[in-house]
């Protein structure tokens, strides 16, 4: 399979952010005309890379869910204090369905949940599993508390940052609390 050329990749790329862009900004009222003008680029290039919505859709979820599962790998993980690390962990997700919503609205609409999906969702929850076990070691999580449990609690969390239905730092200080040994 050979590569694609470089100015194919910038294309590419360029799509992804301008749709990240437009999403976060209108949410799911965003035309594939639209992200093509905004990026400078004809409708057919557009579809080469992206043959239908749902694909743009996904491949900006994949971007997105990309750099939450890099940012706790690189900030959160490394934190040797659980609670720090759990917290550094709902913060981000928190901060991006908040500073998103559209895009929060534009992968709901298309997917029925903002929940990743593949292979993502497995690192994700992989994370997430290391983050409650280490919980678990050092005692500043309950015994019971399993790694559905804390996306259970993403979930909660994300429907309060991208719905401003709430103090969403303190629905992770009251979530922390509720998860510490009694």
């Amino acid at each position: 399979m050979s590569r694609p050329r470089s100015d194919a990749e910038r294309n590419r790329a360029r799509l992804l952010d301008v749709a990240v862009d437009l999403f976060a900004e209108h949410g799911d009222q965003v035309q594939m005309g639209e992200v093509a003008r905004a990026a400078q680029v004809g409708v057919g290039t557009l579809y080469r890379h992206f043959p239908t919505r749902q694909a743009l859709v996904e491949a900006v979820a994949e971007q997105r869910f990309s750099e939450i599962l890099a940012f706790a790998e690189s900030e959160c993980l490394p934190n040797p204090d659980t609670r720090a690390a759990l917290t550094c962990f709902l913060t981000h997700v928190a901060q991006m369905h908040q500073t998103g919503r559209g895009l929060s609205g534009a992968i709901e609409a298309t997917f029925g949940s903002t929940a990743p999906r593949g292979p993502l969702a497995i690192e994700l929850l992989a994370i997430g599993d290391t983050l409650i076990r280490r919980g678990h070691a050092d005692g500043t999580v309950r015994a019971d508390i399993t790694v559905d449990d804390l996306y259970m609690l993403v979930g909660a969390l994300a429907m309060i940052s991208r719905g401003d239905v709430g103090d969403w730092r303190r629905f992770i200080d009251i979530t922390l609390d509720g998860i510490a040994p009694r």
